[in-house]
């Protein structure tokens, strides 16, 4: 598989191509799966109004052109193999390309939410069926013989009664000049041949080589390298700077003050960084410098704060079914902030120009870095542009867009091209962090064990809404109120991998565990008898589909052997995300008194796997990243300051501590749903279970390692 990352080189390519067919579809209007073809003037023009090409040249080779940022999703590899498999190409002649930002072309040019496959999946069938189509009209028209008796396969037309094949690329330019169908047949799921089979990630050689394919690996002849100091803490502003040291070194271009910022700008990563060193900065306060017992503190007010919640959902009498219940259940749940932690630290490159503006660098959001930029400087959008490199990592992080505003604004102000570089420590102690948040569960049962009542308020901080009041178990319980409340800090906060849900789904399940010990049954039937409920009398909306959770959940049950090991204790949790479905069964053992996590079964409703490697990947990573982060993750606050700063201090998951995971896909033969955050909920919740299993210790807060029952055992 080759790979480009230039789209004026790709368009060059396309146009001088000798002969070929260039396919484009608008992802805007209502025809939007409709491609049409673009002239090969246009093309030379650069003006062709589409967003996305697949071009097949006179040399046989199969380019798309992909829009979405990549950051290790496996996305330019999923997307071509859904054109390579409607069109039926040899797969060793398909070639990908990175797209540039362009709002005119594109629509949802974004990596987050899990929904790139989904958005993209019957669009990029037709593109390929399409391209398919009009080949085998072309090869009838050059044989003479009926359409019907032509068919493509693996980069060939063939005629099924004389045995004559010719090459896409021998057709290309005759298809290029036939009318496109307004309609096409795409493939039945059960003759699919590339798409549900494990392929290679098209840019492995790349990364393996050390190409330069990140943002950090990004350089251009005359640029300058900027580091800046931040505030040392939350709730500080700058007062004043001493920089006569720092400009005195070598390679030093400027010292520049903007905002709360200063900048050191010069010639190479060492010496910037190394002046940085040497700034006399003092800074003022500015609004409350709060401490994790201040947060504490601020969680057990909320909690108790009924008049400025907001309620999210209420079903039935609530009061009523507490008041008559046999038992009453009562947990709460707390979750630490996290830092995001991306192998790559934030850059970006901006060359701020008289006549616009040039953004290059690896980011989630193109569109709002563009946006952005603009309203900072006052400059029309169209007068800037946005290349997209290879991200090292995102996890949310790169749906911000602070890193690239600073360097437009630095390059702004210093009149040069300039690029911004992080380091590790300034990642983890200049925000944006997921949210620290409490959650507080109630839950009645009948003298039957069912559960009639059910309660959950979630406190965060900065936050928004920490619930998800559709999902499970809403829509299984007659009387239901969940409700929320926010505490603003002047801590930072973003999006974090599966928002909210990588910590409310531990927090639910577990308690869930609760109720159903509680209610004397097993936790997996209580959870079928609570979704058979949603099923035949629902209460109010039901927001999942209840038999994708249950065939999930048996599933899970089935492949782990639930119920009937010896010698290994095991806990349970399913959550529903981004439109799929995960069941887990975690497998723990006591080792040298402690409990120790040994595999983790995944089951996987995620509708059509389109490569099945990059698949176990997503599920593999998003477990470990859900593992690790449950047991070890925590970022705290000492007057305002983050007390970890770098991985000295900010324990993450170990090799060695990474148990087996094994996956199994449901084949249901529906479209694609998401994958890249699905599989992180349910895994805290799953180890959780497993842990209280295995040693009668519920694990109410995170990081599971700073508990009890791990601190008081002898270490493995």
């Amino acid at each position: 598989m080759a790979k480009s990352t230039s789209r004026r080189d790709f368009l060059k390519m396309a146009a001088t191509a000798g002969g070929g067919l260039m396919l484009g579809f608008d992802w805007f209007s209502v025809n939007a799966e409709v491609p049409s073809v673009i002239s090969k003037a246009a093309l030379a023009a650069g003006n062709a109004e589409f967003n996305s090409y697949l071009s097949i040249s006179s040399t046989n080779i199969i380019t798309i052109f992909s829009p979405n940022p990549e950051l290790g999703q496996n996305i330019m590899t999923s997307f071509p193999m859904v054109v390579a498999e409607e069109l039926e190409a040899d797969w060793t002649k398909v070639n990908v390309v990175q797209a540039a930002f362009d709002a005119k072309k594109f629509e949802r040019q974004v990596t987050g939410g899990s929904g790139a496959i989904p958005h993209s999946w019957k669009r990029l069938r037709r593109a390929g069926a399409t391209a398919k189509q009009m080949l085998i009209e072309a090869g009838a028209k050059r044989w003479n013989v009926p359409v019907d008796e032509c068919a493509a396969s693996n980069g060939m037309i063939v005629h099924s009664k004389s045995g004559n094949k010719l090459s896409f690329g021998e057709l290309a330019e005759d298809a290029s000049k036939l009318t496109v169908p307004a309609e096409v047949k795409l493939k039945d799921r059960k003759d699919f041949k590339l798409i549900g089979t494990a392929v290679k990630n098209v840019a492995n050689k790349d990364i393996l080589t050390g190409k330069p394919l990140f943002g950090m690996d990004f350089y251009r002849e005359g640029m300058f390298i900027a580091m800046i100091q931040r505030p040392a803490a939350f709730g500080m502003k700058l007062k004043s700077v001493d920089a006569k040291e720092a400009k005195a070194q070598p390679g030093i271009i400027d010292v520049v003050t903007f905002k709360n910022n200063v900048a050191v700008v010069g010639k190479s990563t060492w010496q910037v960084n190394k002046a940085r060193k040497l700034l006399k900065v003092d800074y003022e306060k500015d609004g409350n410098l709060e401490s994790t017992a201040d947060h504490d503190k601020i969680f057990a007010d909320l909690l108790l704060n009924d008049s400025k919640v907001q309620v999210r959902r209420k079903e039935g009498d609530v009061d009523a079914a507490f008041k008559n219940a046999a038992k009453i259940v009562k947990s709460e749940y707390q979750c630490p902030f996290l830092p995001h932690n991306p192998m790559e630290p934030m850059n970006f490159f901006a060359h701020v120009r008289p006549d616009g503006v040039e953004l290059i660098g690896p980011t989630q959001t193109p569109g709002n870095a563009r946006s952005g930029v603009s309203r900072l400087l006052g400059i029309p959008e169209d007068k800037i542009t946005v290349e997209i490199t290879r991200l090292g990592g995102g996890f949310g992080r790169r749906l911000m867009t602070d890193y690239a505003l600073e360097a437009a604004e630095l390059s702004s102000m210093i009149k040069a091209p300039v690029k911004v570089i992080w380091t590790r420590e300034d990642d983890m102690t200049g925000g944006s962090y997921r949210p620290a948040v409490r959650y507080r569960f109630e839950a009645a049962l009948d003298d039957q064990g069912k559960m009639i009542g059910y309660k959950l308020r979630g406190a965060g901080i900065n936050a928004g809404n920490p619930t998800r009041e559709n999902n499970f178990p809403s829509g299984a319980v007659d009387n239901l109120l969940i409700d929320s409340i926010e505490h603003k800090s002047p801590v930072t906060t973003a999006p974090w991998r599966a928002p909210i849900t990588n910590f409310l789904g531990y927090a639910e399940q577990a308690f869930l565990d609760e109720v159903a010990e509680a209610a004397k049954k097993d936790p997996i039937q209580f959870r079928l008898e609570l979704l058979e409920k949603a099923k035949t009398s629902p209460a109010g909306a039901v927001r999942y589909d209840i038999d994708r959770m249950i065939g999930v959940i048996k599933l899970a049950s089935e492949k782990s052997g639930w119920g009937i090991k010896k010698n290994v204790s095991q806990g349970f949790s399913v959550y529903f995300s981004h439109a799929s479905y995960v069941a887990q069964v975690a497998d723990v053992v006591m080792k040298a008194g402690k409990p120790v996590v040994q595999k983790i079964y995944a089951a996987i409703d995620c509708g059509e796997v389109i490569n099945m490697s990059g698949a176990r990947q997503q599920v593999m990573g998003g477990i470990v990243d859900g593992l690790g982060h449950a047991m070890y993750g925590s970022l705290t606050f000492k007057d305002g300051a983050p007390e970890q700063s770098n991985y000295n201090k900010y324990r993450l998951i170990r090799m060695r501590e990474i148990p087996e995971i094994e996956t199994f896909f449901v084949n249901n033969g529906i479209d694609p749903t998401g994958l890249g955050e699905p599989a992180l909920p349910p895994t805290g919740g799953a180890v959780a279970n497993a842990i209280f299993k295995a040693t009668g210790e519920r694990l109410k807060s995170q990081p599971f390692i700073q508990q009890e029952i791990f601190k008081s055992k002898k270490a493995v």
